[in-house]
Parts: C-alpha cells; structure tokens; sequence
C-alpha cells in the first residue's frame, strides 16, 4: 500500500520529493541565498549565520584535502555534537566524501571493530567537545591540532585505502551510521544523501522545522534521528541548530526558558528524566517558545505521553522509523490528538506491507503482521556485508524491518514489538511494550524494559526496573500492581531492580544485554 500524498507548509509532498538536491550542502545553500543574515548554528558562544556557511564550508574543505581526503573516500568521525561535527558533513557532502559518524561514548572495542569494517582514509576526533573522543584518540595516537572554524581536533594516520566511485545522483552515499554492534559485529548502513534529505524536507517540514525556529540538538547525530530529524533537518528547512553534546534535563529546561527553543526531538527516556528532575527539583517547567515536542527511537508508553503533556504544555508527538529508513517512517500529525501510542501515519512517500512472516501473504487491516517499506529514504546496504543486506533487503528494493505492527482504519501505525524480541509463553504471544507500558505506570518507576527467558519447554517473562531514586518500592509492591492490571500469562515471573538500565547515548535500551542477564540468572 502506497501512503497517500499530504500537503507540508503549503506544498505537496510528491513536489518536494522531485525537488530535492543531490547533494545535502545543496539544501543548505538554498538558504544561504535567501536568508544569509539568519542564525544556522549556536555551539555555545559561537554563532554562525548562514551566509557564514560559505566561508566554514570553504575553509573546511581546504583543510580536509590538505589531510588527504578524495573523492569516493571514507572519513570517520569519532564525535559528540558541535560545530565542528556539522561542518565536517557539510563540506564532505561537496567533496563526495562518506562521513562515518561514530559515537565517541562506544567502548573501545565497539570503536575498533567499526574501524576494521569502515576502513577510512582518515580518523578525526571531536576532542574540544568530547573527553571520550579524547581518550580514544589518545589510545589511537592521533595528535591534536588546530583546525580554524572547527575548534580543536585530533587526526589519526592517514591509510592507504582505495576510494569507491563517486554517482552524480542522489544516489551517492552520503554517511553511514553504524548499529550498535551489541549482539555480533556492527554494520555500516549506507544513507545516500537523497534519503536523508527526503526525511530532512517531508518529515523534517511536518515537526515545523522552518525558518526562525530554534531547534534543540541533543540527540546524537552518530544516530541516524540526530543526522538527518535533527541536525540536517534543521540546516535544510532554514532553521537555527543548537548543538547539545548530551542530554542533561537542566539543560533542557533552561533551554526552553531563556533560549527560546522551538522544537524539541527526543527519546521516550530523555523525557522521563526531565520529568523526574522536575518534580524532584520542585521547579515549574517554563517553554514560552514551544511549539513542536516529539518522541522516537523506543516505544513511547501511554502514561509517560499523558505527563509530558500534562507539564510540557503541548502535545507529544510519536513517530516510528530505524537506521535502514534514514530514520522515520511514520509520525503523528500535527493537529491530531491521539489518546493512543499510535507512531502516525506513514510518510508520503512511501509503500509498506504488513504480512506473515511465515507464508509472507498480506494480513487484514486491522490485523498484526511484519513491516516491510519500500521508499527514496531506504539504506543503500551494509557496508561490505552482501549477506546482511541480501537478508533485509529484496530485489525489488522492498526492507524488512523485522517490527511487529498492525494499522487502523484510520491509517494509523502501531507497532507492537520486534518479532525478534516476541515472547512466546505457554502459546499466548507476549509484546513486551504491553508490559512495560503497565510497570511504567506506576509513579515509582522510571524506566523498565521486558525481556524473554527461555525455560523447559517454554518462555517466561523478565523485567529490569529503574525505580525512581530514594524510591521505597519492593518487587511485590510491583508485582501485585501489574497484576491488577495485565493478564495471567503477561505478568514478569521476575522482576529485577537496576539503578539504571544500560541504554545507547540516544537513550535506547539495550534489550540483548538484559536477555543475556536473564540467561545467565537462570543458569546460575
């Protein structure tokens, strides 16, 4: 099924899908033209308006052939958000250079591996904005220099490595953002600049990324919502980029009081964690200039959406999507109210299927089935991975995305779990959101996640918890609340506290760690 069109600020979607550049510096010039004296970037004290674009983009690609790279090569960046990380992509994008962008808080043998499959010309690290790009690039012997516009960075050896041809299409590839790695060997996914630039203008302009907003930067642009939701989308909707290096709720909060910030993109947990400060702070949160608040990258359970509403003032808007997508595949709409976890309709644009695993014939409406997408925003590949991609990806350009979703007559997208992560217990299917949506109800509850334990014959139910700190509950206290309110089979046959729960920097739980917990807790 095809989405319908839809019209974005005046324009049809259709219109500016055949419009978009080739290249991502092409969508930010438009707007060096026409407002060269509005403010693109602020990185703390530094302020770039877009008609300073021409001379950071100029003065980086310089620098960038002075350190060797070429066309068709592959630069990795070993970053947390700033200046120096944007311009970087920028000037990369006019050079046909890939940009590996590489979360600096990975573990060093995360950081390695991603290096042996990427092969770059060149390493550079973020270390002005980032003490782990530092102490990586210390443990890799990359010497720190000046590099005018950009701040300080360190450099790494340049390698003998062939560089891949260059497209003139928007086919190129333009970044390539790697998966966590946290179950096997990480994989690069290709994102070609016409992909990031479809979700930065179509999904981008539906979060009212436009002209005079001020946009908060804090989710990582080593993630693919970061890269192209956030931090592109901003720059090619002639927007103002605050970059935000990590997630700290007295930032935001500030943020929203005195810098007058527009529109705010998150994760589920980011917005727990404010709320937490908030009422254990007494402070009344203040957004005079808000005018857009969404959440993505996890499941956004209904309690957590009716309390941000609740003190943020606005609605919290959902949305679905994953790194193969560029990211997003769907959102709720403006003006919608929705008293459900619905992720939206999904983007114009695009075609999508939901069918059996099994006989891959296509459910009812209505019905559960696996969601596969076909689009201008789905991945090129796996980097030097066939088989991975040949896995996802069909012939036809149709891409597994391995989520368990139905839709409503309304066209609305629910996604009910990853069908990796289905529980199976005593024949009855259990989604693990429908549980934590339940534990996270309760007031004491922070975050929780809900995993699978095989057993004899049969799986049971496992929940880490993240109380709210100093809280006095017990795992009974949990146990019989869940048990009010969840059927026989979907109650946790164990649950288990945590401080926190081991999450990405976006914020995303790490559900294969906890299965591996879980495990080993059985077999010891």
């Amino acid at each position: 099924m095809r989405a319908p069109d839809e019209k974005i600020q005046g324009r049809w979607a259709s219109e500016l899908e055949a419009e978009l550049p080739t290249r991502i510096h092409h969508a930010v010039w438009e707007w060096v033209e026409k407002r060269p004296d509005a403010v693109a970037l602020i990185d703390h004290k530094v302020h770039w308006r877009y008609g300073d674009l021409v001379a950071v983009i100029d003065g980086t690609q310089r620098w960038l052939v002075e350190q060797g790279l070429r066309p068709g090569d592959r630069l990795m960046v070993v970053s947390e958000n700033g200046r120096a990380l944007v311009a970087l992509l920028l000037a990369a994008s006019r050079m046909d250079v890939w940009v590996a962008v590489i979360n600096a808080r990975l573990a060093p043998n995360e950081i390695d591996a991603i290096r042996d499959n990427c092969q770059p010309r060149r390493i550079l690290y973020t270390v002005e904005v980032s003490e782990d790009a530092a102490r990586h690039a210390e443990r890799h012997g990359a010497a720190s220099v000046p590099a005018g516009d950009l701040g300080e960075l360190a450099v790494g050896p340049l390698n003998a490595v062939d560089p891949l041809p260059v497209e003139a299409d928007g086919n190129q590839v333009a970044a390539m953002i790697y998966t966590s790695g946290t179950t096997g060997q990480p994989k690069g996914v290709m994102l070609t600049h016409r992909g990031i630039l479809f979700i930065s203008r179509v999904s981008g302009g539906m979060r009212l990324l436009a002209p005079g907003r001020n946009v908060y930067g804090v989710l990582p642009t080593s993630h693919v919502f970061g890269l192209s939701s956030v931090a592109i989308g901003a720059l090619a909707n002639g927007a103002c980029l605050h970059t935000v290096p990590r997630f700290d709720p007295v930032d935001l909060v500030d943020a929203l009081a005195h810098r007058e910030i527009g529109v705010v993109q998150g994760v589920p947990a980011m917005y727990a964690r404010t709320l937490e400060y908030l009422a254990r702070e007494g402070v009344t949160l203040e957004a005079p200039s808000l005018v857009y608040l969404s959440a993505g990258g996890a499941p956004l359970d209904l309690d957590l959406k009716r309390r941000v509403e609740s003190v943020f003032g606005t609605t919290l808007h959902n949305g679905y999507g994953l790194t193969e997508a560029s990211p997003t595949v769907s959102q709720t709409r403006i003006g919608e109210i929705n008293e459900t976890v619905t992720v939206g309709k999904v983007l114009p644009g695009l075609e999508y299927r939901l069918i059996l695993p099994m006989s891959r014939q296509e459910v009812l409406r209505g019905e559960v089935g696996e969601l596969w997408l076909r689009g201008p925003n789905i991945m090129k590949g796996y980097f030097r991975n066939e088989a991975a991609t040949r896995a996802v990806l069909d012939d036809e350009g149709w891409l597994n995305t391995g989520d368990m979703g139905r839709v409503d007559v309304e066209g609305n997208l629910y996604i009910v779990g990853r069908s990796k992560e289905l529980i199976i217990r005593s024949g009855f299917n259990v989604y693990p959101p429908d549980v934590e949506a339940v534990l996270n109800e309760h007031p004491l509850v922070t975050l929780s996640a809900v995993v699978g334990r095989p057993v004899a014959g049969n799986e049971e139910v496992v929940a880490y918890v993240q109380p709210v700190p100093g809280a006095a509950l017990t795992e009974q206290e949990l146990a019989e609340f869940a048990a009010q309110r969840l059927s026989a089979y979907k109650r946790p046959s164990e649950i288990i506290f945590m401080d926190n729960l081991p999450a990405t920097a976006t914020g995303k739980i790490l559900k294969g760690h906890l299965r591996d917990l879980a495990r080993q807790s059985a077999d010891s």
